[in-house]
């Protein structure tokens, strides 16, 4: 299924010239969908061919945005596949194929997943096949799913997508769009600002609030120690001040019922 924009890039990325797509990753300017403004910040959004939805997923996993290094991968994969005569449809698969998670996050993210029973839900050994065999159970997606960049650098989540109504509105009518159709599925928001967007979407009905398994810490590798108490490999007397415990345990326990009920 496609929700965005992809028919109305399709010629250009089939057309266009390597150098010429190069220069458009590093400053998009066909590929431009806005621009605009929040306090003294110039936020730009361009696009990236993440626009397929695989409404067989049991499960959606969101992060923030792509960054520009994901858009690239993305733009040559979808410029390749056209070019070699590949369909729409194809072309928008493969692209979105790199924005699947890898390295140390996904193995950080499989662990958290496994340890609340996504897995046993999912009838599944484990999470990591969603990667792989059954890639088929999974939507990946952003909470922006076209690219934001602010004053030129990637998107980090400041300012909050939801005070800037370019931002907003993408959500809104991107995620919050993909959300409705993939009735019925998990969805796990990868940190605090996606966190934030999801529960927006959940709070205006896009999608159920019982689906979304928020409280998870980030998989990224700063997150270490947060993720190891999370998992019970680290007790809490040997964490440092910056971890809040008390959270995470509730988050845990309120992830293990919300995933136990989906069973």
């Amino acid at each position: 299924m496609e929700t965005g924009n992809f028919h109305r890039f399709a010629s250009l990325l089939r057309d266009i010239s390597l150098p010429e797509l190069e220069e458009e990753i590093r400053l998009p300017r066909r590929l431009l969908l806005s621009s605009g403004t929040a306090g003294r910040k110039r936020i730009d959004v361009a696009y990236a061919p993440f626009d397929h939805v695989n409404l067989q997923a049991r499960i959606v996993i969101v992060g923030l945005t792509p960054g520009r290094q994901q858009m690239g991968n993305a733009l040559r994969e979808a410029r390749r596949v056209l070019q070699a005569g590949g369909s729409h449809e194809e072309a928008m698969a493969k692209a979105k194929s790199f924005a699947s998670f890898s390295g140390p996050m996904r193995s950080n993210l499989v662990a958290m997943l496994d340890s609340v029973g996504v897995n046993a839900a999912l009838r599944i050994p484990s999470t990591a096949s969603l990667w792989d065999r059954d890639v088929g159970l999974v939507h990946f997606t952003s909470a922006l799913r076209n690219p934001v960049f602010v004053d030129g650098g990637n998107y980090s989540g400041n300012p909050s997508m939801l005070a800037v109504p370019q931002l907003k509105r993408q959500l809104e009518t991107g995620l919050g769009n993909e959300l409705a159709s993939l009735t019925g599925a998990m969805v796990v928001p990868l940190g605090p600002r996606v966190t934030e967007a999801v529960e927006h979407l959940a709070r205006i009905g896009a999608v159920n609030q019982d689906l979304v398994l928020s409280g998870m810490p980030h998989p990224s590798g700063a997150n270490g120690e947060r993720i190891a108490f999370f998992l019970g490999r680290k007790p809490q007397e040997l964490l440092s001040r910056k971890v809040e415990p008390k959270r995470l345990e509730l988050a845990r326990a309120s992830l293990l019922q919300k995933v136990g009920e989906y069973r």
